[in-house]
């Protein structure tokens, strides 16, 4: 049975910041799903806590000698916390679609979460940081699509999820917990089983 690669690539999130557990985070809970649909699969994650938009090209360069078959990344709350125009960010993205692309992985993109509804915004500034987070995921919908990605939660669902329940958010009131992790998961694995359908009809 051929073993798919999964690359997860990104920032924190994508990291699994906040985890109580490593088998929490994006990559494990994934290949989960992809095992739950009957797919094998091995990931590597290449994200990093504290990266950018910026700093895919470097993750995607890491990850060419593997050859990804998968390539998720979640990124785009540092963006916004380093005020980096939503237009460069989301070029930056679109570059790092396209660098996947070229190695052959099919790319989920989830894009920026609504930092707006982190516990320690201060109410007064809730509705202004939300606006802003709206225009940076926009931006990277429009650009990761047009560069070949899949996105999943363009419209934010997950961020309301963590917006009513704070058990989602881990001790530091910014990452997921674990229970966080799987609200993500579950938004990206459809489309991951999908990417993988694809990739194994090939």
């Amino acid at each position: 049975m051929r073993v798919l690669r999964l690359a997860v690539a990104g920032d924190s999130i994508a990291y699994g910041q906040g985890a109580s557990r490593a088998a929490d985070t994006l990559g494990p809970r994934l290949v989960t799903a992809l095992g739950g649909a009957g797919i094998s699969a091995d990931h590597r994650v290449y994200a990093a806590p504290g990266a950018m938009s910026a700093h895919l090209a470097t993750q995607v360069e890491r990850a060419g000698g593997w050859r990804p078959d998968i390539a998720v990344i979640v990124v785009g709350a540092n963006d916004l916390t380093r005020f980096v125009p939503p237009d460069r960010a989301a070029a930056a993205l679109a570059g790092a679609v396209r660098g996947l692309r070229d190695l052959g992985a099919r790319v989920v993109v989830a894009p920026a979460p609504d930092l707006g509804v982190v516990p320690h915004v201060p109410p007064a500034f809730r509705g202004l940081v939300s606006v802003g987070s709206g225009v940076l995921r926009q931006a990277q919908v429009q650009a990761a699509e047009a560069a070949g990605a899949t996105v999943v939660d363009a419209d934010g669902a997950t961020s309301a999820a963590f917006a009513r329940d704070a058990r989602l958010f881990s001790a530091d009131r910014f990452h997921p917990s674990s229970a966080g992790y799987a609200v993500i998961a579950a938004a990206l694995a459809p489309a991951v089983v999908r990417a993988a359908r694809e990739v194994l009809k090939e």
